[in-house]
């Protein structure tokens, strides 16, 4: 299905390269947002397609969206350890990227995220890189989308954050469970956020008994045993 559409947006960029540059973009942008995986080389195609049919429009924010956030996935998927230097130049240019993005788009929320990310993924942790992550969440502290990637990366570094984010981050692992991204909440406990984890099931006393159930049911399928505020483990059917 995501095949099928994604060609449909393709086709619309060869008939119609001006319809292009308002709604095409928009779904590949959703589409990488929400995790969605792409055959090798359809981005790069995409890519080269905007920079020759939409240069007039080069300072076009969506455009510098789309072409941002298309060569920070390419970044991504070259990042392997026999290919260290090609990597390399590939996330530089996608960070570029993104602040040029980000200066047309300073209230996106996801492309901080996505300089954090970047940031981390080629330096490795730094201190400064953290207003980062501060700014998207100071922008878009509750977003569906956006929080599951960012509250697993956030998670991974809680004990490094001053207790304002750190309070935005749990208050974010919250509305996961409330919202019903259970499983990526469950995973973040049992994983990056194991050490945290009394604080984040402390958390969840003030979500509704239903959303606490079937959190406790997910993480008791993958055989994580804690207990989650209220709920009876031995009263739980497995999903």
């Amino acid at each position: 299905m995501l095949l099928l559409g994604f060609a449909g947006s393709l086709w619309s960029f060869f008939a119609f390269p001006s319809f292009w540059r308002a709604v095409p973009a928009r779904s590949v942008i959703e589409s990488i947002i929400a995790g969605q995986h792409f055959k090798p080389g359809v981005l790069t195609s995409v890519l080269v397609n905007i920079d020759r049919e939409a240069r007039q429009t080069l300072n076009h924010s969506a455009l510098e969206r789309a072409e941002a956030l298309i060569k920070l996935r390419i970044a991504e998927k070259t990042m392997q350890p026999t290919s260290l230097e090609e990597s390399d130049g590939e996330l530089t240019a996608a960070e570029q990227k993104v602040k040029l993005s980000l200066c047309l788009n300073p209230s996106d929320a996801y492309l901080w995220l996505m300089l954090y990310w970047g940031s981390n993924l080629r330096n490795g942790f730094e201190e400064r890189s953290l207003r980062y992550l501060d700014q998207s969440y100071e922008l878009a502290a509750m977003e569906g989308w956006i929080a599951l990637r960012r509250n697993k990366l956030a998670l991974a570094i809680l004990a490094r954050l001053n207790e304002p984010l750190q309070e935005k981050v749990v208050s974010e692992f919250v509305a996961m469970v409330r919202s019903g991204f259970t499983d990526s909440a469950s995973a973040n406990l049992a994983t990056v956020g194991w050490a945290h984890r009394d604080r984040l099931l402390a958390s969840l006393s003030q979500v509704d008994i239903n959303s606490r159930e079937t959190f406790a049911r997910a993480l008791a399928y993958d055989g994580v045993s804690v207990s989650v505020p209220g709920v009876e483990i031995s009263g739980l059917s497995r999903r």
